[in-house]
């Protein structure tokens, strides 16, 4: 899979699971936007529940500097 390049993306939670390792979520993120519409991008969230299921279907914001993303999701 190719590196997201830097940028603010658009984002839809498609799925939370428990990480392979460690504490918090593994959250897999369709983006809704721009040139990568319809990626999936899995990013990990140590402050996450990985069984909190009212995380799907909610909108974020990936935002990628330097590489490294970063995630905000939308309060309801």
């Amino acid at each position: 899979m190719q590196p997201l390049p830097d940028g603010s993306y658009e984002a839809m939670v498609v799925e939370v699971s428990p990480p392979a390792e460690g504490r918090g979520a593994r959250l897999e993120l369709a983006l809704l936007d721009g040139e990568h519409k319809g990626d999936v991008v899995h990013v990990r969230s140590p402050g996450l529940d990985p069984d909190d299921l009212s995380l799907l279907g909610r909108v974020a914001r990936v935002t990628v500097v330097a590489g490294v993303p970063g995630v905000r999701l939308d309060q309801r």
